[in-house]
């Protein structure tokens, strides 16, 4: 019984511990993040496949044609011999094999097309990832930013409740009267909303993000960290440009597209020209005068004539092709130009904004609710100077939250642009 006793409570010890270690479960940094959307996104591992399905359509392609197996037959009598019905007596078998000779390297082509469709759905894929990456990007910056504005609501009702605690002091000394202590515990109202509005904007955040990974995690076990801050080192527009040139997926798609236009319309041209059948076969007639010729070995070539069906509407429609393709390629160079360049004022912008934040803006608001929360106490301010030294106070630190929010998000426009992470 004491042995059962003590297995019982060694069972609830390690449940109870490994409870602990669930609710205190380590933040993810954003490369664990970005790792699990690779390994765990079910869009992303779905699409994966269809590079698989191109490579195996690379083995059909390189398919050599098969082989025909004949058997006829010969001498079967269809009347009677001398009174006698014996119609097996005289059948010759006769087998034959024949096989399709493919000029112009078409299989070679073929195997060619497949290969550059899997080039195609490589990229295809790579640029999938490129969307989800920017999706989580996006949802990893927006939690980021939430859990700042929500660390801030919690800040700006910590030490607005201490204020609340002088001013009832204060009254309770009889410096302030009544009406000043009820506007400013009705001011709390605000506080307690921001609070509430920032933890739901958390938790909407995380949703987004426990969907791109595919996780089931509940929202209080799950977290993320990372520097929600400004990197002013911006290279110049023509740099990213070239790195997206040589990076994005979908222009590397654009391209192959018309590599494997050329191909289609060379096999295209290819599929134009005749193939020969070559056949053989063997028989055994003892009916011939020829003593020697009753083991016989025959061959026979068979050339189509192609006078009406050259495959003239796939050669035009491959050519066709090949000029769509080209202009699909410019527009795609165009639009990565117009990424670049729209994704870069994007980030020149909140850069410039969020400068003087830093060096100027951010100081000057705690100074001022500072200088005159001490003023208020004494005497030296109104109960509206203080209101308004603090809503102005709480508007500068927003405005900050929500510009390095803004800043982030066009860093991840830039990302997205370029093709890779250029800014972190």
């Amino acid at each position: 019984m004491q042995r059962f006793i003590r297995c019982v409570c060694l069972m609830l010890v390690l449940a109870a511990g490994s409870c602990g270690i669930a609710k205190a479960q380590r933040a993810l940094t954003w490369d664990e993040v970005k790792a699990r959307l690779e390994s765990d996104n079910p869009t992303l591992l779905a699409d994966k496949l269809n590079i698989d399905e191109s490579k195996a359509q690379e083995i059909t392609a390189f398919l050599r044609p098969n082989p025909n197996v004949g058997l006829s037959t010969d001498g079967i009598q269809v009347a009677p011999y001398k009174g006698h019905w014996l119609p097996l007596t005289g059948t010759q078998l006769v087998p034959s094999i024949n096989y399709l000779y493919e000029r112009q390297h078409k299989r070679e082509l073929r195997l060619e097309s497949a290969k550059n469709g899997t080039l195609i759905a490589e990229s295809s894929h790579a640029d999938l990832g490129r969307t989800l990456l920017f999706n989580l990007r996006s949802a990893f910056v927006s939690t980021l930013q939430a859990k700042a504005v929500l660390q801030l609501a919690k800040d700006n009702i910590a030490y607005y409740d201490h204020v609340l605690d002088i001013s009832r002091d204060r009254f309770q000394a009889g410096d302030i009267a009544q009406i000043d202590l009820d506007r400013l515990e009705l001011q709390r109202v605000q506080y307690e909303s921001d609070v509430q509005t920032a933890e739901v904007n958390l938790r909407t955040a995380k949703i987004q993000l426990l969907t791109l990974l595919n996780d089931r995690t509940p929202i209080e076990q799950f977290d993320v960290a990372g520097p929600f801050d400004l990197n002013d080192q911006l290279l110049p527009r023509d740099e990213f440009r070239k790195i997206a040139l040589d990076t994005r997926p979908d222009l590397k798609a654009a391209i192959e597209a018309v590599d494997k236009a050329q191909t289609d319309h060379n096999l295209a041209v290819a599929n134009g020209s005749t193939d020969p059948t070559f056949g053989t076969w063997y028989s055994y007639n003892p009916a011939f005068n020829n003593v020697w010729g009753r083991y016989t070995l025959g061959a026979s070539v068979s050339i189509p004539l192609r006078i009406f069906d050259r495959n003239q509407g796939e050669k035009l429609r491959t050519q066709l092709d090949i000029d769509r393709n080209e202009k699909l390629l410019e527009a795609a160079r165009a639009q990565v130009f117009s990424d670049v360049d729209s994704a870069y004022a994007m980030v020149n912008s909140n850069v410039i904004l969020l400068q003087p934040y830093k060096t100027k803006y951010l100081k000057q608001a705690v100074r001022v609710r500072e200088t005159v929360f001490f003023a208020y106490q004494h005497g030296g301010a109104s109960l509206l100077d203080f209101l308004n030294a603090q809503s102005d106070y709480r508007t500068v630190e927003l405005s900050y939250l929500n510009l390095i929010g803004s800043y982030l998000m066009a860093a991840s426009q830039m990302n997205l642009a370029v093709g890779r992470e250029v800014i972190q």
